[in-house]
Parts: C-alpha cells; structure tokens; sequence
C-alpha cells in the first residue's frame, strides 16, 4: 500500500486525496476530513436491519479501517464493492464512540496492483520462503 501512501509534505498534518492515509493515521485528520484510504477487502457486511448500507473492511500493513458505504455510492461503485479484492475509497472522517470510519464518496477498485506485489523479484523472495519453510518443516519431525 505504500504505492499509494507516499510521506506527507511538511506542511501537511496527513495525506489528502489522492495519496492514501495509512490505518495507523487516521487518527491525524479532523472530523469530517476529506480522505482517501486503500487496502485490502477482509470483510463485506450487508446486515438486513441496515437498510441498504454495506459495511466494508479494509487491511493496510498498519491496520484496518472500516468503512460506510451508503446505498446511493453503493449503486454507483456496484463492481468494485461486490467484486474488489483492493479498494481506494475516498471519504469523509466520522468518529464515534472511539470507532473511526471513512464515509465513502468513490471506490476505486485497484485489484489489478495485487499483480504487481508478485513481480519477479517478490515472486523469488517468496518461493525462498516457502523453501525455508518446508525445510524448517522437515526438520522439526
């Protein structure tokens, strides 16, 4: 995600859009903040009391971040939110009752970046690991 969260400026408190706030900031930004977070999708929730509104969560290397997607954003990002494995959701801050969320206004479905995490160097460091692994596995019997 760090492709998408590059250091603030100095005089910036946070990254404002499109740079990306990392789960571990979204302390930074006040109330009603205009933000823009990305990770990856580890949780859809549309409870039948909600009314329409999808609850979304999302993973970053810091953390997670939760996510409101009213009925009306939901029927314009309608792929991206039902089929996403990445998202980029740009927003509004809400705080309440120490739970921070983002109010989704755009979702960007970015899944096609999880390629790039496999890119030839990774995809060696990880069969490395995976050796190492079974290896270590082997041994321990």
């Amino acid at each position: 995600m760090q492709v998408y969260s590059p250091p603030a400026a100095s005089d910036q408190v946070w990254p404002r859009p499109p740079s990306c706030v990392r789960a571990c900031d979204l302390g930074l930004p006040p109330l009603n903040a205009r933000v823009a977070v990305a990770g990856l999708v580890i949780l859809r929730q549309r409870p039948g009391t909600a009314k329409g509104v999808i609850f979304l969560t999302l993973e970053d290397e810091t953390g997670v971040v939760n996510i409101i997607v009213w009925r009306h954003i939901y029927e314009r990002f309608r792929r991206a939110v039902v089929a996403g494995r990445m998202l980029r959701v740009t927003g509004r801050m809400q705080r309440a009752h120490d739970v921070t969320h983002v109010l989704a206004e755009q979702i960007e479905d970015i899944s096609a970046m999880l390629d790039h995490l496999l890119s030839e160097g990774t995809a060696r460091t990880v069969a490395a690991e995976i050796r190492t692994d079974a290896q270590d596995a082997r041994h321990s019997r």
